[in-house]
């Protein structure tokens, strides 16, 4: 297809002071052929009327708002559930993307015939100011790479679900998006990795990923539970991990 549908999979749970600058990045694509499928977790803050608001002049956006809170898992699977279109891809309700992000994207996998690409970031603080050095991502990632250590970003993940078909999210608390990735990576050889930042990922202080020391029990669950793997793969996964989550955000 020429100008194919790009389904968008947005989770909300009390962004009403940055969802509006998603939106933006959103509508200012240069390929504007896409649907913004926003999933308010049951925020309690004022993020359901912004996205109404949004809404009321922006038809590409689908709103579903959930009744209570569920989790991100379930949140964005809701989205995956009710996308329409030939690419899937995510982006969080305080990240940003770069006008040529999903055009790049779909560039990227008609050049390179791979089904799966993802994208390097800028890291900013809260402000959207550059304190940290860009997160640039490795060329190519395979399942094994991904258990050692999660490259792969919710806001610049882009899925072939044409070809690939589409996948949802185990509904685990955390590491759900990483789950997602291996699902897919079971089933091809790796996924593509472009060297250039296409978006801003904006680190908040109080951010569970940058807490390694919380999230190494849902880790560990995560390689025993979901992936199934013995204790011996377990403790070898998790000390690349421990390894490799200390140098990303070292600086």
């Amino acid at each position: 297809m020429a100008n194919p549908l790009v389904s968008i999979i947005t989770p909300t749970f009390n962004s009403a002071k940055y969802i509006e600058a998603t939106v933006v990045s959103v509508q200012q694509q240069t390929h504007n052929n896409w649907e913004l499928l926003i999933v308010d977790d049951g925020s309690s803050d004022e993020t359901v009327a912004v996205v109404k608001t949004l809404c009321q002049n922006e038809p590409r956006i689908k709103f579903f708002p959930l009744p209570e809170n569920v989790g991100p898992a379930k949140a964005r699977n809701v989205g995956i559930e009710n996308a329409t279109g030939a690419y899937m891809t995510f982006l969080d309700a305080d990240d940003l993307w770069f006008p040529d992000f999903i055009e790049n994207s779909i560039r990227t996998i008609k050049e390179t015939g791979i089904g799966f690409v993802f994208s390097s970031y800028k890291r900013s603080n809260e402000n959207l100011e550059f304190v940290y050095s860009d997160f640039i991502v490795p060329e190519k990632v395979t399942y094994t790479d991904i258990l050692k250590t999660n490259s792969i970003s919710c806001l610049t993940a882009f899925v072939n679900i044409e070809a690939l078909g589409k996948k949802f999210m185990p509904e685990i608390r955390k590491r759900q998006d990483m789950g997602l990735w291996l699902r897919y990576l079971k089933e091809i050889p790796f996924a593509y990795g472009i060297k250039e930042p296409k978006a801003v990922y904006r680190m908040r202080e109080n951010s569970l990923s940058r807490n390694k020391k919380n999230l190494i029990k849902y880790q560990w669950q995560f390689y025993r539970e979901v992936e199934k793997l013995n204790v011996f793969q377990s403790v070898y996964y998790m000390l690349h991990w421990m390894y490799r989550g200390f140098m990303k955000y070292r600086n």
